[in-house]
């Protein structure tokens, strides 16, 4: 039995959601306000006794070119994997649904490793084929990340795993004299400001002020904004989200001054003291680059985030079901030659202002 999510059995959702193992807030309706764009819908499945035993939330907006609409979960669903019945119910009203937006296809990229065989098994028996999104950072979320299991251990017990030049960088910034804050909106022109810098450093576009500022409005107090000073001055920041069982390293950004101190260690510490904190299974440091080679331009943040421990985790990247052949081509191709212009423009501005 399925039914879509409104007012009446929404807080419902959201407790299933937040307490299943393979809950993300990607699939919350918290991270739909973050996307005010996208039109945000979400398909429950109930078993006998009337419990939620699977949902599936979609961002669905009209596409450029193509003028119909993609459905996407992001790392959706949201269910026992080994669940066919469940999986098969969910896409059976997800199939529905994309009939009365017009949608050419259902894209999801689900939390599940690259080695479930099984479960990408169950998807190419539903009709889903999978994208070749590179080794890099293409796909619309990452497909490669680092994970600290905390697996109930402490402070002290994690330091110790740490390799011993990033523990040592952790009390050299604090030596230093580098203190970390919790802060508010009065500080996001600051964060994006730094992060702008880190983006012309190291190649990547970056949000507006007004992005993170939502993201702390939006999320509550699941979103926190660190920020690292020296002598008063903002040197480094980053933005963590706690949902479920993890917590998730979203944005981080330094500036070029004051590396020397050690920010970026002693943040990424303090967000994994609120992993701790809140009694978190997982630690998430998001992103790194599938090639591994140390001659990888990205080679240094995977090695940033491989010196905290932890481990090297492939998703399963992104599946698609196809529901209109032309517009899947034509959307697809677009899609790729926007990313490509639109980074080149957003890199030649923001490095003529630096």
């Amino acid at each position: 039995m399925t039914e879509y999510v409104n007012e009446t059995n929404l807080d419902e959702y959201e407790a299933f959601v937040q307490g299943h193992p393979k809950g993300h807030f990607a699939q919350s309706v918290l991270w739909a306000k973050q996307k005010p764009a996208w039109d945000w819908k979400a398909i429950i499945c109930r078993d006998e006794a009337g419990k939620i035993k699977g949902s599936i939330a979609f961002l669905i907006r009209k596409m450029p070119v193509v003028r119909k609409r993609m459905m996407y979960a992001c790392r959706g669903p949201v269910c026992d994997l080994d669940d066919r019945a469940t999986f098969g119910e969910l896409m059976a009203a997800a199939r529905i649904l994309a009939k009365e937006e017009k949608a050419y296809v259902i894209k999801i990229d689900p939390d599940v490793p690259s080695g479930n065989t099984e479960f990408a098994k169950l998807l190419t028996d539903f009709g889903f084929r999978t994208r070749d999104t590179g080794k890099n950072f293409e796909a619309i979320q990452p497909k490669y990340v680092f994970r600290l299991y905390l697996n109930g251990r402490s402070e002290e017990e994690l330091m110790a795993s740490f390799h011993q030049k990033w523990r040592y960088n952790i009390r050299l910034a604090v030596k230093k004299g580098v203190e970390v804050k919790l802060c508010g909106k009065e500080m996001v022109p600051d964060f994006a400001r730094i992060m702008v810098e880190t983006g012309v450093r190291d190649n990547f576009a970056t949000r507006p002020p007004e992005y993170f500022a939502a993201m702390l409005d939006n999320l509550g107090d699941k979103c926190r904004l660190y920020m690292a000073f020296h002598e008063g001055q903002p040197i480094a920041g980053t933005l963590a989200i706690h949902y479920g069982d993890k917590v998730w390293y979203l944005y981080g950004a330094s500036s070029n001054e004051h590396r020397n101190l050690m920010p970026n260690y002693l943040l990424q510490w303090n967000m994994i003291q609120w992993a701790v904190e809140t009694g978190s299974r997982v630690y998430d440091f998001r992103g790194v680059s599938g090639d591994l080679s140390e001659d990888n331009p990205h080679y240094g943040l995977y090695r940033f985030k491989k010196g905290f421990g932890g481990e090297f985790t492939e998703f399963m990247g992104e599946y698609d079901y196809v529901l209109n052949r032309l517009s899947y081509f034509i959307a697809e191709k677009g899609a790729l030659a926007y990313k490509g212009v639109a980074a080149k423009l957003y890199m030649l501005k923001n490095r003529k202002k630096n």
